[in-house]
């Protein structure tokens, strides 16, 4: 009868804690509803974007914060990069990245580019200096590279990810925004580690659970 008795503590302890965990995280407080929903696609998933910047610091410091969540992530949720373009630097980071996507080796030198900007102190903000980089680090071959560079599809990319950024309604990087709707930073989550705790809870408010 004891052993019953506390199993039932237990439980409702745990339920008390779900509820109070939820009740922290409060719309206009920890994180932002925007006015007007950005679309996503209808693919049954619940999207999760990260808006960032290659010379961004704090981008920089969420990165090993960002990539063990982001493994961890379900099957139902589909999650994405898309480089903000509020300055110079900005859109020819962002060129570099999408570059990099369409030659497919994108997984393989996003954190080098990361360190070479902020440990090596390299600004990679010249075509030159970029496709020096991704040699030397892939291999692929200078006329491999320019032609992603310049392509349809790379241009277009840029094109509609500075859209998607602008509709987010932010005013800095980095920026978690959850399925079209939510938008969630350092500053209203408390931390960075706060971030991914909001957006957890919100890819489960989503998923309506």
């Amino acid at each position: 009868m004891l052993s019953h008795f506390k199993t039932w503590i237990a439980a409702a302890l745990i339920s008390v804690s779900s509820v109070a965990t939820a009740a922290e995280f409060e719309a206009g407080k920890h994180y932002n509803v925007l006015e007007e929903p950005v679309a996503v696609m209808q693919d049954g998933k619940i999207h999760v974007e990260e808006a960032f910047w290659y010379g961004c610091s704090h981008c920089y410091a969420l990165e090993p914060k960002i990539k063990p969540w982001k493994k961890a992530l379900a099957d139902d949720v589909a999650f994405e990069r898309v480089p903000a373009m509020f300055g110079r630097a900005w859109v020819v980071h962002a060129q570099l990245y999408y570059a990099a996507d369409a030659l497919e080796v994108l997984d393989q030198v996003h954190n080098d580019i990361f360190d070479a900007i902020h440990l090596q102190k390299r600004r990679l903000v010249t075509r030159e200096d970029q496709r020096d980089f991704i040699i030397a680090k892939t291999g692929v071959t200078a006329e491999a590279f320019d032609k992603a560079y310049d392509s349809f599809a790379v241009n277009s990319r840029m094109k509609r990810g500075d859209q998607r950024i602008r509709s987010f309604k932010i005013g800095g990087v980095p920026a978690l925004i959850i399925n079209g709707k939510y938008v969630v930073d350092a500053t209203s989550a408390g931390s960075q580690e706060g971030m991914l705790e909001v957006a957890d809870y919100l890819i489960k408010q989503e998923r309506g659970n």
